[in-house]
């Protein structure tokens, strides 16, 4: 099992920046990529960006790509996510994902075994 806890979400204006916390327990070590999700109200959930464990590649959604930048410690089984130039479009439900092994693409969601329980961003104009 792994345990998932976000944190770091608040409220924000335009433009400006939030750092994200994933913090991973339990059985991380075999952790292949750790992903990042957000869910505004009445949209689906849409992929953000991922991080593989190993080698530290990272993966983006056009929509933030530029703004966000994921990075992780090993050390601490932390990934972050640093959101700038924070727009109201960004304003969501946030959560950290991890697939333990390779399921498919990083993209869907489907493909992780575990999530966090969010946390809110909220981006005012």
């Amino acid at each position: 099992q792994v345990q998932l806890v976000e944190s770091g979400g608040g409220l924000v204006q335009a433009g400006g920046s939030l750092r994200l916390s994933c913090a991973a327990s339990g059985r991380t070590f075999s952790s292949y990529v750790m992903g990042w999700f957000r869910q505004a109200p009445g949209k689906e959930r849409e992929f953000v960006g991922a991080i593989r464990w190993s080698g530290g590649n990272t993966y983006y959604a056009d929509s933030v790509k530029g703004r966000f930048t994921i990075s992780r410690d090993n050390a601490k089984n932390t990934v972050y996510l640093q959101m700038n130039s924070l727009k109201p479009e960004d304003t969501a439900v946030y959560y950290c994902a991890d697939q333990q092994y390779y399921s498919g693409s990083y993209y869907h969601s489907y493909n992780y075994h575990y999530w966090g329980q969010g946390t809110q961003v909220t981006v005012s104009s």
